[in-house]
């Protein structure tokens, strides 16, 4: 993950964690009352929040949704999150360090980008209770004197299996994202590099396939072209950075590897309706 350069107020477990040893791997909060993330920013860890009884909104990437009871919310390493949350509201989060989410991942058996189109999972009653217990479990061992901390990784990696298990057939794009891997490694290509590459025959050529299949793929699958995609990843970020970086709309412009300042305004006018500017503000 080293090709990020970041300019975000990016958020590190540590400042979560005075107390906490230096080499923390997983912290648990619990969520209650009201509280507000009124400034966009990212964290370089990995959030899963599960709520019990959730009154609020939460807005990941520029996507605003309900909190609401019996819900899981996941916020990914890099991703731009704020929420308001109401004082009716019980919850409990971990954060696993950027190290454990690497492991973790597996556990998480689809492709990151399909977790990051539905960060939200409404859950029943009975399979919330599961999540619930595993919670606890992790708070327990936390709270011991020597904490045992494979068996926590084992049982984040579990919580992982159930998010898995929870996401099978709630969302009806399950089995596009499943069905074709080359979507899934289409999609990492792109984060990996588009801020250099912008042409769908890169992406073809890396995948040992060739550019028109690659849209044919894209077009059937997720009903856009695999253009827009390389476009909506540079939007992303060019939003990131407009709302939560320090960085001049110059140095974005250069960052993200546009021409110049006017055609990069075209581009995000296009897409978005407003000047960057205007975004910004």
């Amino acid at each position: 993950m080293g090709y990020h350069t970041d300019h975000f107020p990016v958020l590190g477990i540590q400042e979560f964690s005075e107390n906490q040893l230096k080499g923390c791997n997983l912290l648990f909060n619990e969520l209650y009352g009201a509280r507000s993330i009124d400034e966009p920013h990212k964290h370089d860890f990995f959030i899963i929040n599960l709520f019990e009884h959730g009154v609020g909104s939460h807005t990941i990437d520029f996507t605003e949704y309900q909190v609401k009871d019996y819900q899981i919310h996941l916020v990914f390493p890099d991703q731009v999150h704020q929420w308001v949350i109401e004082k009716e509201t019980i919850g409990y989060q971990l954060m696993i360090s950027r190290d454990w989410f690497e492991s973790f991942l597996p556990s998480l058996r689809f492709s990151a980008s399909y977790y990051q189109n539905h960060p939200v999972i409404n859950l029943s009653k009975e399979v919330f209770d599961m999540f619930l217990y595993e919670f606890k479990e992790i708070r327990k061992e936390l709270g011991e004197e020597k904490i045992f901390w494979e068996l926590i990784q084992k049982r984040s990696e579990l919580i992982g299996l159930l998010v898995s298990k929870s996401v099978e057939g709630v969302f009806k794009d399950f089995e596009v994202y499943n069905s074709n891997p080359i979507i899934s490694k289409f999609l990492h290509l792109i984060d990996e590099h588009f801020k250099t590459e912008r042409s769908v025959s890169f992406y073809a050529e890396k995948l040992n396939i060739s550019a028109n299949y690659l849209n044919i793929v894209c077009k059937k699958s997720l009903n856009v072209s695999a253009s827009s995609l390389i476009q909506n990843r540079i939007l992303l970020e060019a939003k990131r950075l407009l709302k939560v970086s320090e960085m001049s709309v110059k140095d974005i412009v250069y960052d993200l590897g546009f021409y110049d300042h006017a055609s990069f305004s075209k581009f995000f006018k296009a897409q978005t309706g407003m000047t960057p500017s205007q975004f910004k503000e």
